[in-house]
């Protein structure tokens, strides 16, 4: 048998980070050698990090990532390793993976389908390589490398790769390689972290593995690497159709390493037994490079077929898995923004209210988490940026220093959500103030009614008497926070950014939006199912019982008046509906109307015309303040960020004709 030891290396890289990158990339080598590893695949572009945005254009960042390749070639001795990086070829950026054999560049592949939808922008950097075509680099150094679609035989094994997007097309790039004898497809990715992602890559893994006879190693990022997508982790080795290893997900150590033996002779001749499998024998493989090397012996069987989630967590098991998905994805990306904005710790405006108690929620679980995996001595490492660290170091302590929150009443702040703020802050050990504001609301209200010369009266000026409460919050808690040299969290959703039911410069102040991208109906769901059960591993938090029994109120009207969120808008669950259908699906207001008929048959036709009515025309309304909240997390392809996913014109004409068909549609059913 032949017999090689393959790794797949997940790392938390950041962008540009030269030092961190090289340093993460060379202790997965270490981990590799050590554990007797002769193919190791790293993730896409991990030189210089994903997500670098236009400084891929600057020189500078070409210069630095070949640099970084040459200072970790001679780590590579006695190995075959992949890197990721970009490659400037005559005057086309190229994302290339280089395989690196004993210390030698052996060739640089070049990714063929570039990912240019949702929050991805390659083109708008790189060049998609054709298929078939074969170049030579000239380096920095003057010397020639192999460059394009190739395949490598190293000692008799043949390497190719898919990066990233190549494997999620129809046209794969692996079918190719199939044909010319591949032995082994590398795929070093950078694969944002979505709702229910990981099963599409287990099957494009399995699936590519058994169509083309070849053991399939798979590499992805780890973490919050540049600010708004998460990346997972998530390695995956798989050989003829088995799963052969996966390895963990949102784990806080910068590198894990998930290793597997593979078979080469099995799945060659799995090959030759298959009858619909017709080598490629009419092209000459001018696109092969061939280099002699010694595989590591290896000396332990191959893994038997793995039947289903070999060596995940319990966790990934869970009936409720989006919740787990949720917690662990929001929690690592916070611990990584903390430590890669170098911030001082969070403030959190909480008002008792289900968002700002998910915000308080996560930040204490991200430390708890990072806590549980890490240990004491690998949190302080972690945040060695910290100024004043407790000289007691303890998790209740660190908490206490990292995280603040601050209720700040009005007149129209109520007994219910004082105590509930009280206690989630007591619950999570947060550092809790309690500020009352009224008088500064009072101020503004005299200065202006002075102006005017007439009183403000909520018969005539409600909005404008709500959003100033909202908004006198603002400077008090940003004061909190630049005081404390923290990090300002802002606690809108994306259910009220969908219809802009937030005070731009109130409750949307803040530099990270950790919770923009959920909607509330699952956020207030999630609150239900921490109170009750919490991550595994972990712990519930009782306590949110006094949060998710209330109805969800911004409390800026008198106490009389009784508001809530839902009133104001419509049913939660409704109001994401709708979304989904008219933004995620782009559907028109009379087709959304026939689908929320159809999804709410208890609901009276003309009360979900007029919510369908609401939504479309608040939507339109609201792209200003969409485009001005803070950077927030990714979470799946339903994200509202303008940024990053949903384009829609600050100016429109509102669907005004779209509209009018609606209400006569409306008027024919009622």
């Amino acid at each position: 048998m032949k017999l090689i030891r393959a790794a797949a290396a997940v790392l938390n890289q950041t962008p540009l980070d030269w030092l961190g990158n090289v340093a993460n990339i060379r202790r997965a080598i270490q981990l590799a050698r050590e554990r007797g590893a002769g193919l190791l695949c790293l993730p896409e572009m991990c030189l210089t990090g994903y997500g670098c945005e236009d400084a891929y254009h600057a020189a500078n960042t070409h210069q630095r990532a070949w640099s970084a390749l040459q200072t970790l070639l001679p780590e590579t001795r006695g190995m075959v390793v992949s890197f990721g990086l970009p490659i400037l070829h005559r005057n086309g950026l190229f994302n290339c993976a280089a395989l690196v054999v004993d210390g030698q560049l052996a060739g640089l592949v070049a990714k063929q389908f570039l990912a240019g939808d949702g929050i991805h922008y390659e083109p708008r950097w790189f060049k998609a390589w054709p298929a078939g075509v074969r170049d030579e680099w000239l380096t920095p150094g003057g010397e020639k490398v192999p460059l394009g679609d190739l395949l490598f035989a190293i000692g008799g094994v043949r390497i190719g790769f898919e990066i990233c997007e190549d494997a999620w097309v129809a046209n794969r790039p692996g079918a190719a390689l199939a044909l010319h004898g591949v032995d082994v497809i590398l795929n070093p990715s950078a694969s944002h972290f979505a709702f229910g992602k990981l099963e599409v890559r287990k099957r494009f893994v399995l699936e590519g593995s058994r169509a083309f006879g070849v053991s399939y190693v798979y590499a992805n990022l780890l973490g919050n690497e540049a600010g708004r997508a998460i990346y997972d982790g998530g390695a995956l080795i798989a050989s003829g159709g088995r799963l052969l290893a996966a390895g963990p997900r949102f784990s806080f150590q910068d590198c894990q390493l998930t290793e597997a033996v593979l078979d080469v002779d099995a799945t060659r001749m799995r090959q030759a037994r298959t009858a619909s499998f017709k080598p490629d024998l009419t092209h000459p493989q001018t696109n092969v490079v061939t280099l002699p090397f010694e595989w590591p012996a290896v000396h332990e069987p191959v893994q038997a077929a793995a039947t289903e989630n070999p060596a995940l967590a319990d966790w990934e098991t869970s009936l409720q898995l989006k919740e787990e998905e949720f917690t662990r994805a929001e929690t690592l990306a916070l611990f990584d923004y903390l430590r890669k904005s170098r911030s001082q710790g969070f403030v959190v405006s909480l008002s008792g209210g289900a968002d700002s108690a998910a915000v308080t929620c996560l930040v204490a679980l991200a430390l708890e988490m990072a806590w549980a995996e890490l240990g004491a001595e690998g949190v302080r490492e972690k945040l060695a940026h910290l100024q004043l660290l407790p000289t007691d170091f303890t998790l209740p302590n660190l908490t206490r220093a990292l995280l603040t929150t601050a209720y700040q009443a009005t007149e129209n702040s109520g007994p219910v959500t004082r105590t509930a703020a009280r206690s989630v802050a007591e619950a999570t050990g947060a550092t809790h103030l309690e500020l009352d504001v009224t008088v500064l609301h009072h101020g503004y209200l005299r200065t202006i009614e002075a102006a005017l010369g007439r009183p403000l009266v909520w018969q005539t000026d409600d909005l404008a008497l709500q959003n100033i409460q909202a908004r006198v919050r603002s400077p008090g808690i940003w004061l909190l926070a630049n005081v404390r040299n923290a990090l300002l969290l802002s606690t809108s959703n994306r259910s009220e950014a969908a219809v802009g039911y937030a005070t731009m410069d109130g409750d949307t102040s803040g530099g990270l939006s950790p919770i923009a991208g959920i909607d509330k109906a699952f956020l207030r769901q999630w609150l239900r199912w921490l109170e009750a059960h919490g991550p595994a591993g972990l712990h519930a938090i009782p306590t949110l019982v006094a949060v998710n029994q209330q109805a969800p109120t911004a409390e800026l009207r008198p106490s009389d008046r009784h508001q809530t969120d839902e009133d104001d808008l419509m049913p939660y669950e409704v109001l994401d509906a709708i979304e989904r259908a008219a933004i995620r699906d782009k559907q028109a207001p009379v087709e959304v109307f026939e689908l929320m008929c159809r999804q709410f048959p208890q609901l009276a036709v003309a009360q979900l015309g007029i919510w369908v009515e609401r939504f479309f025309k608040l939507w339109c309304r609201n792209q200003w303040k969409r485009e001005r909240y803070a950077p927030s997390f990714h979470l799946d392809d339903e994200n509202l960020d303008p940024k990053t996913w949903c384009r829609f014109p600050i100016l429109s004409g509102g669907f005004e004709v779209e509209l009018a068909e609606l209400r006569q549609h409306v008027a024919a059913q009622s």
